[in-house]
């Protein structure tokens, strides 16, 4: 654990959704926020809504969302879930987020029961986090703090590989809850995805004249979380095109578990000065 904790614990205060009806919650920001809603923390209070509907024995495997609107961080947000399915083994939630009337997000999340199966994974690529004394004190002011490896190669203006390799952890002590670990995890994962995308990019535009956007986000948790601890992000982009960016990650523990995959695209569309 590192720093106060208290942007930490104000995520977690935000992910305690206020119920208004069984399937219906309410959802509130941070206090301060300028400009459009942080997708992370929407998909992440989308996640807590379909969560509170399944099981307590059903963890979350797998979550596709769809970023319809930018989000308004001045009005709370209305999320509705549709419990789609509920079977012996897997629960299926469809969950819709409005302001003013109008969908902001969607997501199908899926829950499964813990079972015993085959195991295999990728190899966690052989990196170390960072020593305390590398941070610099203004990345504790966050719920995670992150660290790119070479991140002052990634600071240039020429163009880059799309890959990058982020080391995050929380700022405070994340409670031993399955449900909120996956909530923190899913607002973590869309901080630093689409980015990779612009890295082959750099220097043939200027970031202020780029609209960039999260279009749709998707995730797989593959083995018990546990966040109280340092995280190897390791993000990669294949493909960039259409305005469009296209990135995949894999999140593995120090200790080179894979716990979760993600894939996003993104929108990077340069407009002319």
């Amino acid at each position: 654990m590192m720093g106060n904790g208290k942007k930490l614990q104000e995520l977690i205060q935000l992910l305690d959704l206020e119920q208004i009806e069984d399937n219906v919650f309410r959802a509130y920001h941070p206090e301060g926020r300028q400009g459009r809603l942080y997708g992370g923390q929407i998909m992440a209070q989308a996640l807590m809504a379909g969560g509170r509907t399944v099981s307590e024995e059903l963890r979350v495997h797998s979550l596709h969302g769809y970023f319809l609107r930018p989000g308004d961080p001045k009005v709370p947000a209305v999320i509705r879930v549709e419990r789609a399915r509920d079977g012996r083994s897997f629960a299926t939630r469809r969950i819709l987020v409005t302001q003013r009337g109008e969908a902001i997000f969607n997501m199908d999340a899926s829950f499964q029961i813990q079972e015993p199966g085959l195991e295999h994974q990728a190899q966690k690529p052989e990196l170390a986090p960072p020593t305390k004394e590398k941070i610099p004190p203004a990345l504790l002011d966050a719920p995670f703090v992150t660290w790119r490896h070479e991140f002052r190669r990634l600071q240039s203006e020429s163009p880059q590989p799309p890959e990058q390799f982020v080391w995050f952890a929380p700022t405070g002590q994340v409670p031993d809850d399955p449900l909120m670990a996956a909530c923190l995890l899913v607002f973590e994962s869309d901080n630093v995805l689409i980015g990779t995308a612009r890295l082959p990019h750099r220097g043939s535009f200027k970031r202020e004249h780029m609209q960039v956007a999260s279009l749709d986000h998707a995730m797989w948790f593959h083995r018990p979380l546990d966040l109280n601890q340092w995280l190897l992000y390791a993000i990669d982009s294949p493909s960039a095109s259409h305005a469009r960016g296209f990135a995949r990650g894999s999140i593995f523990t120090e200790g080179g578990d894979l716990i979760a995959s993600t894939v996003q695209e993104g929108l990077i569309r340069v407009r002319d000065p």
